[in-house]
């Protein structure tokens, strides 16, 4: 959409390409707010990247890492760098796949578990939060609207 307008006496016309108007601003202020948020309610040491990675496998099981870098939108070496960390911290381990010897299958440990089952309140909290400024039918409209811009 052309912004331009006629000059005003001692002003500039509008530009066109208006920097807060642009989706990829927008959405980047939004994950800003979401990611502030995240880190002050969390209340466990994780990162979104982290979170994602163990609150997916909380629902998948054990599954490889190339497969759960994909459900979580991660590439090869971003879910290697997770996993690697989380396994330091004796979240997650590996173990071979039966069906496959050349794969190795990622899994919570026990510690994985607990503190995926302690934060889940919390990351549901974060998202009532980061939504709040939207009432139900609008968050409704939101979540499918981004869904189609996957």
């Amino acid at each position: 959409m052309n912004r331009s307008v006629p000059a005003r006496r001692n002003s500039k016309p509008r530009p066109a390409y208006v920097l807060e108007e642009q989706i990829g601003f927008i959405l980047r202020q939004v994950w800003q707010r979401h990611a502030t948020i995240f880190a002050r309610e969390m209340g466990i040491n994780l990162t979104p990247t982290q979170w994602a990675a163990v609150s997916k496998l909380t629902e998948t099981g054990p599954c490889s890492q190339n497969q759960l870098g994909r459900l979580t939108a991660m590439d090869v070496a971003t879910i290697k760098g997770v996993i690697d960390r989380l396994t330091a911290r004796g979240l997650t381990e590996t173990s071979p796949d039966p069906e496959d010897g050349r794969r190795l299958l990622v899994s919570l440990t026990r510690a994985g578990q607990q503190l995926v089952e302690k934060a889940v309140p919390n990351a549901l909290a974060i998202t009532k939060e980061t939504l709040a400024p939207l009432d139900a039918k609008e968050r409704e409209t939101l979540i499918a609207l981004l869904s189609k811009l996957r």
